[in-house]
C-alpha cells in the first residue's frame, strides 16, 4: 500500500488534524503542536514505516477530558435508555459505512490480516445491534413483601464515569464492548487506548463525535485520551471513575485492581489466557486440526483466546503431530493487507523478544522445537516482527508452559488416560479464560462441561478457544481476573442496583415482625 492510500484512509476516517478536544494531536511527519509535549510516533508493524505522530495527553488533559465527561453525564443520564439505544444505532450505522477503511486501519496499525481487522469491525456492528435491542431490557425485578401493603422491586441506574483501558491486539472491539453497553445504560466513558495503536481509537472518536454532532448531543458521553501507563494509573485512582474496565494483561491487571480496589471502586479486569484444546480419541481430527491451527496462529498468537496448548491423546499424538507440521510447513506468512496471508507480523520488536526468550527458555527445561521458531528477516519481511510459529512438544508443570506468551507458541502436550486426565492438565494453569475438547463421546463432553470439568470462563465443544460470539459474555477466572463484558447479562456490571420498597398502605409494620410503638 503506498503512501498516498494510507493517508487516505486516515483522511477518510478524519485523521487529519490535531484535535484538541480528545486532549491528543496529530500531526504528520515530524511536528508537534508543542515542543514542551511528548509525543509518540506511530510505525506499521507490516513494514516499519511511519503512519503518524501522536501528541500524548498530560494529566492536565486528563483532569479536562475527566470534567466534561462529568459534564456530559448530568445530561445522558436523564435520556430515556430506549433514545440512548437509537444513539449506539446510529453509531452502529456509520461503523458499516466506515466498515472498510477502518478494518484497513486496524491491519496497518495492529498487523492482523484484513479479514480479521474486517472481522473486528463488524464486532463492533455487532455489539451495536445488541446493545439497541438490549437498552429496551434493563430488567429489574420484582418481589412479594412479608408486610401488608408493600411492594418490592429491583432497579438499575447508571453508575457515572465508566474508564475503559483497552490492549493493542483488539484496538477497536473491546473498546466498543464496553462502550456500547455503557452508553445504552446512560454512562459515560473515557478510554485510554492502547498507545501502540492510537490511530483506530482516533478514528472510533471521529465517529461517534459525528454522530453525537448530528443528534445536538455534548461530545462527552465519549471521550479518548492517549497517553501512557499515567493516564491508566489516574483512572484507576479516580474516585471519580466508579468502574474502571481493563484489558491487557495479568500483571497490569493486578495492579489496576489493587488500586480500584483500594478506593472501593468496581473493576472489570480481561486478563491473560493460557488456553488448551483437548483432543479425545473419538474426536473428528480433521475439525479439531484446523481449530487448533487458527488458534495458535491466527493474529500471530496475540489474541487472549489464542490457543498456547494442545493436549493430545497418546493414540492420535503423532499423527496430530505431523498434520500440523504439514499444515504449518504451507501457512502464508506476510503483509497482512495481501490477500491469501493467514499470519501477520507480531506488533513490534518487544514481542518478538518475548518469541524468542520463550523458545529458548523451553528447551532449557526440556522442551523441543520440532519445527517453526524462526525469525523471517529477507526483504519480504524487512521492517516487521515476522515468525515461523512454533510448535514445541512440552510438558505442562514446565514454567514457561505455565505463563502466557503472546505470539504464535503452541505446546503439544499428552495424556494416556480418560479426559479426566485431560481435564486436570488444561485446569492446572493460573488463567482461566478459554477452553475447548473435541470429542463425538456425548459423556466427555458432558464431563468437560460439568461444575467438575473446565474450570474456565468460556468452554467449547468441538469448536477451538478463538472467535467468541458477541451474545455471550465474554471473560475468564483465576488470574484472567473474573471479568465478563459483551453479551448475556454483562450489562449489570456497568449499572448500580436499587431495592426499593413502596408502602401504599396507612400503617407502618416492621420486617421481621418487629414491635417499636412510639
Amino acid at each position: 500500500m503506498t503512501n498516498s492510500e494510507i493517508k487516505q484512509i486516515l483522511q477518510t476516517l478524519g485523521i487529519q488534524d490535531s484535535n484538541p478536544a480528545y486532549s491528543t494531536g496529530l500531526q504528520w511527519g515530524d511536528k508537534a503542536t508543542d515542543k514542551n509535549t511528548a509525543t509518540r510516533t506511530i510505525h506499521s508493524p507490516i513494514d516499519g514505516e511511519v503512519l503518524a505522530t501522536v501528541r500524548m495527553a498530560t494529566l492536565a488533559d486528563y483532569e479536562t477530558v475527566m470534567q466534561k465527561a462529568q459534564e456530559a453525564f448530568a445530561t445522558w443520564r436523564h435520556v430515556p435508555a430506549p433514545k440512548r439505544g437509537e444513539i449506539v444505532r446510529q453509531i452502529g450505522d456509520k461503523l458499516r459505512k466506515y466498515k472498510e477503511p477502518l478494518g484497513k486501519l486496524v491491519t496497518l496499525e495492529m498487523g492482523k490480516i484484513l479479514q480479521e481487522g474486517l472481522g473486528e469491525v463488524q464486532e463492533m456492528i455487532d455489539i451495536c445491534d445488541f446493545a439497541v435491542g438490549l437498552s429496551r431490557q434493563l430488567y429489574g425485578l420484582t418481589m412479594h413483601s412479608e408486610r401488608p401493603d408493600h411492594r418490592m422491586y429491583e432497579q438499575y441506574h447508571p453508575l457515572g464515569v465508566i474508564g475503559i483501558i483497552s490492549a493493542f491486539n483488539f484496538p477497536v472491539a473491546v473498546w466498543a464492548w464496553n462502550s456500547m453497553l455503557a452508553a445504552v445504560c446512560g454512562d459515560v466513558c473515557v478510554w485510554k487506548p492502547s498507545e501502540k495503536v492510537p490511530l483506530c481509537a482516533i478514528a472510533c472518536q471521529h465517529i461517534v463525535n459525528e454522530v453525537l454532532k448530528e443528534n445536538n448531543l455534548p461530545e462527552g458521553i465519549f471521550n479518548l485520551i492517549i497517553g501512557d501507563y499515567t493516564i491508566g494509573e489516574a483512572l484507576s485512582k479516580d474516585h471519580r471513575v466508579p468502574l474502571v474496565s481493563a484489558t491487557g494483561s495479568t500483571r497490569m491487571g493486578k495492579k489496576v485492581g489493587e488500586v480500584v480496589g483500594g478506593r472501593l471502586g468496581r473493576s472489570l479486569l480481561e486478563l491473560g489466557g493460557n488456553n488448551a484444546i483437548i483432543i479425545t480419541p473419538s474426536a473428528n481430527i480433521e475439525m479439531a486440526v484446523r481449530a487448533a491451527v487458527f488458534g495458535a496462529v491466527g493474529t500471530c498468537g496475540q489474541r487472549c483466546t489464542s490457543t498456547r496448548r494442545l493436549i493430545v491423546h497418546d493414540s492420535l499424538y503423532e499423527n496430530i503431530k505431523q498434520r500440523l507440521v504439514d499444515i504449518y510447513k504451507k501457512l502464508p506468512i506476510g503483509n497482512p493487507l495481501e490477500s491469501g496471508t493467514l499470519v501477520g507480523p507480531l506488533i513490534d520488536q518487544e514481542a518478538l523478544k518475548a518469541f524468542r526468550n520463550a523458545l529458548e527458555k523451553a528447551q532449557k527445561e526440556g522442551a523441543k522445537v520440532f519445527y517453526g521458531g524462526e525469525v523471517l528477516e529477507s526483504e519480504k519481511y524487512k521492517g516487521g516482527a515476522y515468525v515461523m510459529p512454533a510448535l514445541v512438544e512440552a510438558r505442562n508443570e514446565y514454567e514457561i508452559v505455565q505463563d502466557e506468551t503472546f505470539a504464535p507458541i503452541l505446546y503439544l502436550i499428552r495424556y494416556s488416560g480418560e479426559v479426566s486426565e485431560a481435564i486436570s492438565i488444561q485446569n492446572n494453569v493460573k488463567q482461566g479464560l478459554s477452553s475447548s475438547i473435541f470429542t463425538n463421546n456425548m459423556l466427555e463432553a458432558e464431563q468437560f462441561l460439568a461444575a467438575w470439568g473446565s474450570d474456565c470462563g468460556i468452554a467449547n465443544v468441538n469448536i477451538g478457544t478463538s472467535g467468541a460470539e458477541i451474545g455471550g459474555a465474554f471473560g475468564g477466572e483465576k488470574e484472567t481476573g473474573g471479568g465478563r463484558e459483551s453479551g448475556s447479562d454483562a450489562w449489570k456490571a456497568y449499572m448500580r442496583r436499587q431495592t426499593n420498597t413502596m408502602n401504599y398502605g396507612t400503617s407502618l409494620p416492621l420486617a421481621q415482625g418487629i414491635k417499636f410503638d412510639v
